[in-house]
C-alpha cells in the first residue's frame, strides 16, 4: 500500500458543542483517498468547525476523526505534518516577501533549500512570480490567497483542507486557482477537502459533496446524483405576491413534482419542463396570478442546496 492510499478521512459521530451551542451534531463522513470533497453549508452551519477539527486546531466534544490514517486527538502533531491547510483568513506576515513565506514553511517542513526551490517552480501557476520578492503587505487579496495555499502545498501534504479558498477572486484568479487543484488531483493523487461558498466551484471540483445545516449533513452525493434528486427539469415562476395562490394552483396538476415556495418564486420539478410549462401558465392565468418571469432549466447543485436547507447558499449564483 502506498502512502497516497493512506491519505483518506473518516469521521464518526463527531460532535462539537460551545457550552449550550452544539455546532456539529454527530456527523459521519468519508473522504476516500485521492478523492476531492466538496462540503456546502450556509454560514454558521458547522462547516468551518468541522475543517478546524479535523485540522486539529479544535478538539472534538465527542466521537472520532481520522485523517491520514491518524487520529486527529491521539495524534495531532503527526496529523499536522500529513496535511497542507488554508483557512478563510491567511495568515501571512505582512512584513515578509512571499518569498520568504513560502522559504519559512519549508524549513518548518524540513526541506532543504534546493527542495523549496524546487516546489516554489512546481507551484509557480498559482504564485505571481512577478511579485515574489515584493513585501506580502503590498499584495492584493487575491495574490495573498494564492500565495497561501502555495504555502500549504509546499511540503507535498497528503490531504489539503481548502476553506473557500477561492472567495474574493476574480473570475481568473478563480480559474488558476481551479485549474492547480485539478493538476494536483490528477497527477498526484492528492485528497483535498474544499468548503465553498460558489456551487459551481463544488460542482466542476468535486467528485462527491455533502451539505450540512445546523451542524448535521442532509445531503451527499456526486453533484450528479445530486441534481438527479431534484428532478430531471425545474420550473420557477416568480409571481407578484400571490405565492400561496400559485401554489395551489399548480398543486396535483400531472407530472409535475411538489410546489415550493421560496419568497416571490414558485418552483416546481418535473420530467418534462417543456411539455408542462403550458398546464403551469394556464393553471396561474386562470388563479389570476400575476407573473413576472416563468423559466426552465435543468437543476443546479442551488436547486439542490434549496431544497434540502430551505435557502439559497450565499454566493452560489456566483
Amino acid at each position: 500500500m502506498t502512502i497516497r492510499e493512506h491519505a483518506g478521512v473518516r469521521v464518526q459521530n463527531l460532535v462539537r458543542s460551545f457550552g449550550p451551542l452544539t455546532a456539529v451534531d454527530g456527523i459521519n463522513l468519508v473522504v476516500e483517498p485521492g478523492e476531492i470533497y466538496g462540503f456546502l453549508g450556509p454560514n454558521g452551519a458547522g462547516k468551518s468547525t468541522v475543517v478546524r477539527m479535523l485540522c486539529t486546531l479544535l478538539a472534538p466534544t465527542s466521537g472520532s476523526a481520522s485523517v491520514a490514517g491518524l487520529d486527529v486527538v491521539e495524534s495531532p502533531d503527526e496529523v499536522r505534518l500529513a496535511i497542507g491547510v488554508a483557512l478563510q483568513e491567511a495568515g501571512l506576515d505582512q512584513n515578509m516577501t512571499g518569498r520568504e513565506i513560502l522559504l519559512t514553511q519549508g524549513r518548518l517542513f524540513g526541506l532543504t533549500r534546493a527542495e523549496i526551490e524546487r516546489r516554489i517552480q512546481e507551484l509557480s501557476p498559482i504564485i505571481d512570480m512577478d511579485a515574489i520578492d515584493r513585501l506580502v503587505g503590498t499584495y492584493s487579496g487575491g495574490m495573498a490567497r494564492r500565495l497561501d495555499l502555495a504555502a500549504a502545498l509546499m511540503h507535498n501534504p497528503r490531504v489539503l483542507f481548502l476553506d473557500e479558498p477561492t472567495t474574493g477572486l476574480d473570475p481568473a484568479g478563480r480559474q488558476r486557482v481551479w485549474e492547480e487543484v485539478r493538476r494536483l488531483n490528477e497527477e498526484v493523487g492528492l485528497t483535498l477537502f474544499l468548503t465553498t461558498q460558489y456551487l459551481e466551484e463544488a460542482d466542476e471540483l468535486a467528485d462527491r459533496v455533502g451539505i450540512i445545516d445546523h451542524g448535521t449533513i442532509v445531503a451527499e452525493g456526486t453533484p450528479a446524483e445530486l441534481k438527479r434528486s431534484i428532478g430531471t427539469d425545474v420550473v420557477t415562476a416568480v409571481v407578484d405576491g400571490a405565492t400561496a395562490a400559485a401554489q395551489a394552483a399548480l398543486t396535483g396538476i400531472d407530472g409535475l413534482g411538489p410546489v415550493d415556495v421560496f419568497g416571490d418564486e414558485v418552483r416546481v420539478s418535473t420530467e418534462n419542463g417543456g411539455r408542462a410549462l403550458s398546464p403551469i401558465a394556464l393553471a396561474l392565468a386562470g388563479a389570476g396570478v400575476e407573473v413576472r418571469e416563468l423559466s426552465l432549466r435543468t437543476p443546479t447543485l442551488d436547486d439542490v442546496f434549496l431544497d434540502v436547507t430551505g435557502h439559497r447558499l450565499e454566493g452560489g449564483a456566483a
